[in-house]
């Protein structure tokens, strides 16, 4: 970082040196494509820490983990300090971040889970079952839409939609009873949080006296809200109008609007110079972007020159779409001298792919293809996360429903759909259903349980334990006494080593072999995805910024990587 302001400018172009030095107000940085972004945030932000502002104020909102860890990268390499008090992060990592220190205040216990959308998916099933939703009414991508956009206001119930009212209560009713929050919870909780509770809002106030927000036109009107609750009017948000695409995940450009006209005399900057391209890409992407509606006018240009011309093309299907990008690919190698690894196809959908992967492997064209399924979405891996999930919150149904029976132990759905009655009658989780069911003696003839809530009993009638053999007792409790015997990985080092030893435990690798009797070398592959969970795991715990390296902060950690935004 430039030792003083003489400095820094011969670092920076007229606006972006405007944008960097001016820190006190609030500000509304329109940055175009390619106009160095990024590198006004982190000198901005550099820039207050050497002018005095304490870490511990500063406060810089983005919306992918891969930009906030470039971004604090970039300012310690700037800075040369280790800054561990500065907070960069995701909207929904901070929401985490509220959540786990003040969720009590909701009525929740600090050790929630977070479900992501196969966990959300399994409990608007399980609620549609219970609520006996016919299957045809159960279009599980639509309805988490739907409860998506109640929850966070984009969309009112009408006639269209009423008839899920019940389950969307049912299935807000099964996170809280299971203590769990869904990706919409971690901004709309929050935000109840703080309206509710202003002695919180006020101490997060009094702390973050400077926020900047990055890509500010793909904030929703929930994040937007968020930003608003916690800021003065020491504020900057970095965007483009002209770059938003997220409308149809409740994104929202007239945010910008909205800034101007919620806070005291905004400054608007704007950086129009792009570095990245040539000026006929500016001029054709100018001549595309000035027929958008209600946008800010601005008129990117570059000192590149005008570069090449632009050619498009257009095959008269995939295969000869292939066949193009595999000639023009080989053509420039040889003309340009250029590597394959140069070199990044992009399609808008993974079906597109493959022609285009067959054209490759005809040519002996070396790639790979990113996509596809995620590591922490194959079953493996998320059949060992739900027993981690389970051991740090046991009233977990959803990750319970999953392990339950895997590795098998003889509890089948017969048996579940009775620990389900149970549960329901009694009004808690599968959990304590089971637990109350391994009380029960022979002779007994009625289940009671405590109400904490409420101090009343509720009684469970001895029909609903028939059918409930001492075979399936025994495997029950085989289960909680594995769920028990894991308690120390909530404590303590070695987390990697107590998961090792875990998989060991229930005979993991097995249970594979069994998944798979034609195909030991898939088996093998499949456990060798859970070693490298082990390895992440044991080399999350030994980085020293990884902060407390306890069961809970993983799991929460492994959650938001999974979901970018």
């Amino acid at each position: 970082m430039p030792a003083d302001l003489s400095e820094l400018q011969n670092e920076l172009n007229p606006e972006q040196f405007k944008a960097v030095t001016q820190i006190d107000g609030a500000f509304l940085i329109i940055a175009g494509a390619g106009s160095g972004k990024t590198r006004v945030i982190t000198f901005r932000i550099a820039h207050m820490l050497n002018s005095g502002v304490p870490q511990s104020a500063i406060l810089a909102l983005t919306f992918t983990n891969k930009a906030a860890r470039e971004m604090e990268e970039r300012i310690k390499q700037l800075t040369g300090k280790k800054l561990p008090l500065l907070t960069i992060s995701t909207f929904h990592a901070f929401g985490v971040r509220i959540l786990r220190q003040d969720i009590a205040r909701l009525g929740y216990r600090e050790n929630f889970s977070i479900y992501d959308e196969t966990d959300r998916n399994a409990l608007i099933k399980e609620t549609g079952r219970e609520l006996r939703y016919s299957p045809e009414a159960m279009d599980i991508y639509k309805i988490g839409i739907l409860i998506s956009d109640i929850k966070t206001g984009r969309k009112q119930w009408n006639s269209e939609n009423e008839m899920y009212r019940q389950l969307y209560e049912g299935y807000q009713e099964g996170l809280k009873l299971y203590n769990a929050v869904d990706f919409d919870d971690l901004i709309t909780l929050p935000i109840k949080l703080f309206r509710e509770n202003p002695d919180i809002l006020q101490s997060y106030k009094n702390r973050y006296k400077y926020i900047m927000v990055d890509e500010f036109q793909d904030t929703s009107h929930q994040q937007y809200e968020f930003m608003r609750l916690l800021a003065e009017n020491n504020v900057a948000v970095v965007g483009d109008d002209d770059q938003s695409i997220y409308s149809w995940r409740g994104a929202d450009y007239l945010n910008i609007v909205n800034f101007e006209k919620d806070f005291k005399d905004v400054k608007e900057i704007r950086l129009e110079q792009n570095y990245r391209s040539t000026g006929t890409i500016l001029a054709a992407a100018n001549g595309v972007i000035k027929h958008n509606t209600n946008r800010k006018d601005k008129e990117l240009w570059s000192g590149n020159g005008e570069g090449k011309p632009i050619e498009i093309y257009m095959p008269e299907n995939e295969t000869a779409e292939a066949s193009f990008i595999i000639e023009t690919i080989q053509s420039i190698c040889v003309t340009e001298k250029r590597k394959y690894d140069d070199f990044c196809v992009l399609m808008r959908a993974n079906t597109q792919s493959r022609a285009i992967e067959e054209a490759f492997l005809a040519e002996n064209i070396p790639y790979t293809m990113s996509g596809g399924t995620s590591f922490f979405q194959r079953k493996e891996i998320k059949d060992i996360i739900s027993y981690l999930r389970v051991i740090s919150n046991h009233d977990d149904d959803v990750n319970l429903l999953r392990i339950i029976n895997t590795p098998r132990r003889g509890i089948g759905r017969v048996t579940i759909e009775k620990l389900n009655q149970i549960a329901k009658n009694l009004s808690c989780s599968l959990w304590e259903a089971i637990n109350a069911l391994l009380e029960v003696g022979d002779d007994e003839a009625d289940l009671f349980m405590q109400d904490s809530a409420n101090s009343q009993l509720t009684v469970c009638n001895d029909d609903d334990l028939e059918d409930f053999s001492e075979g399936v007792k025994q495997s029950l409790k085989s289960f909680v006494d594995i769920i028990e015997g894991n308690k120390p990985m909530l404590g303590g080092h070695g987390l990697a080593k107590k998961v090792r030893k875990m998989v060991e435990d229930i005979r993991y690798f097995d249970y594979l072999i069994s998944e798979n009797p034609k195909s030991e070398k898939a088996a093998r592959f499949k456990f060798l995805n859970i070693e490298s969970l082990i390895n992440s795991i044991e080399n999350w715990e030994n980085n020293p910024e990884s902060g407390e390296p306890t069961l809970y902060n993983y799991l929460n950690r492994i959650t938001l990587l999974t979901r970018e935004r």
